[in-house]
């Protein structure tokens, strides 16, 4: 029974996608899903949430670690990478040996560890060209959580998120199907107790290709070209936003 959770990263651990107005930051997502089946079980869990949108690798480690580690947590979860894989230019072994660095710091005090592959983007026609340099950088995930004893969540493996109704409208972000999806892989991957369930999805509709491109054109403009300007401009989504829950506190199932 875990009595401190800390969960660092970046949107997706802050929960990018899953918009509610009742929660710090305007989202919930994952990490606030497995928090809050943790505590139906142990009320007296800590929960910490230092994740921020927009963080690549080098931010997480320098704004978060430390933080982390002074809260002294005995459950961690970490993703970071995903942000700087849709960079031009990654340098995937530099980022790996980063995160090795800091996974270690993390092992060190004890705490149990969950560290998450990317997703097989096979399914989505711009996310199909990152796939083998998210599949390089899965097996580095891999080998750092062998070498630090730390548990594994595989998205990669996981069919279910090839489905875009899992995925926001920015096809970056999961949705709320997306979120408690993952939070029930990881609840399982902990042995924890619990009683959320994947999202169950009817067989989608049919597709055709009239309707493929209006959505791919009307996703460019909603999406990327915002996207662009920032890294146009220097700018980051997460610029001006805070960790939404920088101190462990109670947590109240929902």
């Amino acid at each position: 029974m875990f009595e401190r959770f800390v969960a660092l990263g970046d949107s997706f651990t802050e929960g990018v996608g899953d918009d509610d107005p009742d929660y710090p930051n305007g989202v919930r997502g994952w990490a606030d899903l497995v928090a809050e089946s943790l505590a139906a079980a142990n009320p007296s869990l800590g929960y910490a949430n230092l994740a921020v949108r927009g963080r690549l690798l080098h931010q997480v480690v320098a704004e978060q670690l430390e933080p982390a580690l002074a809260l002294h947590p005995d459950l961690v979860t970490l993703y970071a990478g995903g942000n700087d894989l849709m960079r031009p230019r990654p340098d995937i072994d530099g980022l790996a040996e980063a995160y090795d660095e800091a996974i270690g710091k993390l092992a060190a005090t004890g705490a149990t560890i969950v560290l998450f592959t990317g997703v097989d983007g096979v399914a989505d026609p711009v996310f199909r060209k990152m796939r083998g340099r998210t599949a390089v950088y899965n097996e580095h995930v891999r080998l750092i959580a062998a070498h630090h004893g730390a548990h594994v969540v595989d998205m990669w493996a996981m069919r279910a998120l090839r489905d875009r109704r899992m995925w926001s409208d920015d096809r970056i972000h999961l949705g709320p199907d997306g979120h408690r999806t993952v939070a029930t892989a990881v609840l399982d991957t902990l042995g924890a107790r619990h009683t959320l369930r994947p999202a169950d999805l009817p067989p989608a509709p049919a597709d055709t290709p009239a309707r493929r491109r209006n959505e791919n054109l009307r996703w460019v403009r909603t999406h990327v070209v915002p996207w662009i300007h920032r890294r146009l401009t220097g700018t980051s989504s997460g610029d001006g936003v805070t960790p939404k829950r920088p101190t462990p506190e109670p947590v109240t199932p929902r």
